[in-house]
């Protein structure tokens, strides 16, 4: 029985996170302070207690749910749990991945998601870049939409979802236009996405090019487990490849229902979102039925998927 595990992006973030799985488990916690050490400031703290507005701000956001997902996997096999055979993360969740598969060091990957926030933070002012999740459209209507309601501002289709579900981001007057013709162009809803950064669009080149720079510097090993990338829906081996595309990511759509599908064609019986939430398992079931889809966040579902995947495998 083949196993994939699937790592999250900024959304699934909340206070008290991760809480409920340390109580059982020493390594979420170690996890945290691992992170803590690395940035100068305490990431636990942040997730227990908040503010939650300064757990949404993007340079916060990215590092806690790196150390998020990857307290997830440690605990997942601290418990013996079987390892997957394929990887992939939606966005940020994608240097999750990498991590996991022993192709980026986690603290190196934490140093990196910092930088990778302040760079997309810096590379667009406050309020001029918006994102917005366009529902009940085709994805080339969607396309059409930003099209039409762009009038020579950056606006583009972003991030894949699930079939009827499509973000998009650009300019922020062009986002506001792309919601108010939603309707008429068939949409079933259009709605402003909470977020300061308008990622995976052109205003994002900036962010692309700094990235670009940081990485050079970086250690890359070749994945000790396949990782599908957000751009190609493709593992790579080679650094330079993974660096490349982790650069191209920036600001290029997360193709996220192909890769869920070519997880599902490659025999996957099992995808299990490894983080806090269940954004991507609720995605994942309307992108595919082959697969059983469940998210492990805490003691008791990392429990119930370590026992279906053991009675799966013994099958």
């Amino acid at each position: 029985m083949a196993l994939a595990f699937v790592f999250p992006g900024q959304g699934s973030q909340a206070i008290g996170m991760s809480s409920a799985l340390a109580e059982n488990f020493d390594v979420v916690k170690k996890t945290y302070n691992e992170a803590s050490e690395v940035l100068g400031h305490d990431l636990w703290q942040l997730v227990c207690n908040g503010p939650e507005a300064d757990l949404n701000k993007t340079q916060n956001t990215q590092p806690v749910m790196l150390t998020a997902g990857v307290a997830v996997w440690r605990a997942w096999k601290q418990r013996g749990g079987p390892l997957p055979t394929v990887l992939a993360g939606h966005s940020l969740g994608e240097y999750t991945a990498l991590v996991c598969a022993g192709a980026l060091d986690f603290s190196d990957a934490v140093r990196l998601v910092a930088d990778r926030a302040r760079f997309m933070q810096a590379a667009v002012p406050a309020g001029k870049g918006a994102m917005a999740a366009i529902l009940g459209l085709e994805d080339a209507a969607v396309r059409a939409l930003c099209e039409t309601a762009a009038e020579g501002q950056v606006l583009d289709a972003v991030n894949y979802n699930s079939p009827g579900q499509v973000v998009i981001a650009g300019d922020t007057a062009a986002v506001d236009r792309a919601v108010a013709q939603a309707g008429e162009a068939g949409a079933k809803r259009a709605i402003i996405l909470p977020v300061s950064v308008p990622s995976h669009c052109a205003l994002m080149h900036d962010a692309a090019d700094n990235m670009a720079d940081r990485l050079v510097s970086v250690t890359i090993n070749p994945p000790e487990i396949p990782v599908l990338h957000n751009v190609n829906v493709k593992s790579e081996n080679k650094a330079e490849n993974i660096r490349a595309l982790l650069v191209q990511q920036i600001e290029n759509p997360v193709r996220w229902v192909e890769t869920v599908e070519k997880i599902a064609s490659q025999g996957v019986k099992m995808i299990i979102e490894c983080g806090p939430g269940k954004v991507l398992t609720g995605l994942n079931k309307r992108i595919t039925k082959e697969a059983k889809t469940l998210p492990v966040f805490d003691s008791t579902s990392l429990d119930s998927a370590l026992e279906l995947a053991r009675a799966k495998l013994a099958e």
